[in-house]
């Protein structure tokens, strides 16, 4: 348990210990290693691969909330850590630590008349507020070299950087620099940012000379209005063009360093606190509980490949599968509809789905143009059998995060942590992939699935085609049900027989079955619907464990990655010969 004095509350009791929070995921959701180098040595070593590991963690995290629509792309860009990190010589926290700093550095730089001393010990009272400033200098300079083409313009920039960190070390800035002029340099970067952002084609000649004539004006606010000294930096008698005629803009189809400058861009025009960010109170909710969870005492998570392998279970019978255009239009007796319900008691949500979608609805009836998209977000809101697989999918794409990163050293590689660097490296990310299938197996026994497959009935139907869709949107997933056969007997006469049946999805629009198992008898006559519904499929399962799950229930990614530490428990060593054998876990109850 967590200490009810150290417990995260609050977004600003978050904020203020986030830099504990890698530490005690390394302490217990990474593995531990197989040799022990030296211990100062292992524990820089460690300290530096927690962060990254935790990073992909986290950034995972903060993605399944956009995906699930409880944050916008705003406060996603807030809260994640950049694909780009190590680019800079600091640690690149997410941006809702680092929100305002910049401006109030800003601030800080202008009250500051005499000595270089009295900023610096300003800057360094906060170490966000030292992150902050050093991360946007060099990411500035990054992005900045990557836009010249010539030799010459990136002379330009070679003598401004040196002349101000011959400044700095000579503890000269406040003399020879006007600080006061930041504030205007900062909005011009902003401008530079946003036209970076909004151009989609490097050969756009219109959009090359705005970014030229940006570039200009820059330079000259640099060494005209803030450099003392700076007035020769633009004169160059051999130049044959102009200063910053000639770009190149291969980078902007670049996403990482999109993401670089969308990062900086926040950086600097952020003024408000972030305290508020996330505004979701479910999103909220999840984040502290996350972080707190990470504090509490628990085994330390062993690698994937040797953790305890299990199997989830779900009886399934006619409950909704996924809510229909009719279903979510159908007016009740007061004239409310399902859609119109749930966008007045989610409006945050359904803004940030129309937001991810990129949809703008002029009218109700322009809506249903989107019900491909719209009824999923409504089904995970309701009780539906969507909304389980995909919380329980949630184990499986965690796993293969964690086996990913059992497998990649990621402090020594380039700290390219996006899908496409963890695929460089050759088939470690088909071996995630084989490993985790290995280690988790998701059974829904869906009892009258194959009644369902033949039936005439267009809701029974419509029911078989969602749950198809189901098995061939996760292609792990597994369905197994009851499946009644007329066979002959010796007297000529037709009994029936009846087969447990396991079936998987197959291409774009098909089943095929793995297994089926002939029974004595209809399995529902023996004993109540559900248990009986769950006996038949258990043998179906695989693993040393088995988690039993209702249709009406949820998980989300965050709290799969703490699977392997609770199957941990199973084996631990404090509980002596009694070895647990049912393990109970904690349930939020998200229904009214």
């Amino acid at each position: 348990m967590v200490p009810s004095a150290a417990w995260i509350r609050t977004l600003g009791m978050l904020r203020s210990r986030f830099e504990a929070i890698p530490t005690a995921f390394g302490k217990h959701l990474v593995p531990g290693h197989g040799s022990q180098p030296k211990r100062r040595e292992r524990e820089k070593e460690d300290k530096n691969l927690h962060i990254d590991k935790f990073s992909d963690i986290w950034n995972a995290f903060i993605i399944s909330l956009r995906d699930e629509d409880l944050i916008n792309n705003r406060e996603r860009d807030l809260l994640i850590v950049p694909s780009s990190a190590g680019d800079t010589s600091v640690f690149q926290w997410p941006p809702f630590l680092l929100a305002s700093k910049i401006p109030m550095a800003l601030d800080m730089a202008k009250s500051v008349k005499k000595r270089d001393e009295e900023l610096r010990k300003r800057i360094n009272q906060d170490p966000y507020t030292f992150y902050a400033v050093i991360e946007c200098y060099e990411t500035l300079l990054n992005i900045l070299y990557s836009l010249m083409a010539e030799t010459s313009d990136k002379k330009v920039v070679d003598r401004i950087r040196e002349s101000l960190e011959d400044s700095i070390e000579r503890q000269s800035l406040v003399r020879e620099f006007r600080l006061d002029e930041l504030p205007q340099l900062s909005a011009k970067f902003d401008k530079l940012l946003t036209l970076l952002l909004k151009t989609e084609e490097e050969h756009d000649t219109t959009i090359k000379t705005q970014i030229a004539n940006l570039l200009q004006d820059t330079m000259e606010i640099i060494t005209q209005d803030i450099m003392k000294n700076g007035q020769g930096i633009l004169k160059d008698e051999n130049r044959d063009n102009q200063l910053f005629a000639n770009l190149n803009l291969d980078s902007i189809k670049d996403e990482a360093w999109r993401e670089k400058c969308v990062r900086l861009q926040l950086l600097l025009t952020t003024k408000e606190s972030a305290i508020y960010v996330p505004t979701n109170l479910e999103a909220r909710r999840r984040i502290t509980f996350f972080a707190n969870s990470l504090f509490m005492k628990m085994p330390r998570a062993p690698q994937v490949r040797s953790m305890m392998s299990f199997s989830v279970l779900t009886p399934y019978f006619k409950e909704e599968v996924l809510f229909s255009t009719e279903d979510l239009h159908k007016k009740n007796e007061d004239g409310i509809s399902i859609l119109f319900y749930l966008r007045k008691i989610y409006p945050d949500e359904w803004k940030n789905c129309l937001e991810r979608i990129k949809f703008v609805p002029k009218d109700e009836e322009s809506l249903k143009s989107r019900m491909d998209e719209i009824s999923p977000w409504a089904s995970y809101r309701g009780q539906t059998l969507t909304r389980t697989v995909r919380g329980m999918m949630y184990y499986r794409r965690a796993l293969e995060i964690q086996c990913i990163q059992d497998k990649i050293d990621i402090a020594k590689l380039d700290r390219q942590r996006t899908t496409t660097s963890y695929q460089e490296g050759g088939n470690i990310v088909d071996m995630a992939l084989a490993i985790a299938d290995i280690k988790f197996t998701y059974v829904v026994s869906c009892q009258v699935y194959g009644m369902q497959k033949v039936s005439k009935n267009l809701k029974d139907k419509a029911c078989y085609l969602n749950i198809l869709n189901l098995m061939i949107m996760y292609p792990s997933l597994r369905i197994a049900y009851i499946d009644e056969v007329e066979a002959p007997t010796k007297n000529g006469t037709t009994e029936k027989t009846y087969y447990s049946v396991l079936v998987k999805g197959v291409g774009e629009k098909y089943d095929e079955e793995i297994y089926r198992i002939k029974l004595p008898g209809k399995p529902t006559d023996i004993g109540e619907g559900k248990p009986e519904n769950q006996n038949h499929a258990i043998i179906f399962t695989r693993g040393e464990a088995l988690q039993a799950i209702d249709m009406n229930q949820d998980n989300y990614l965050e709290e799969a990655f703490k699977m392997r530490n609770v199957l941990e428990e199973f084996g631990s060593d404090k509980y002596g010969k009694s070895k647990p054998t049912i393990l109970g876990l904690r349930e939020h109850i998200f229904t009214g």
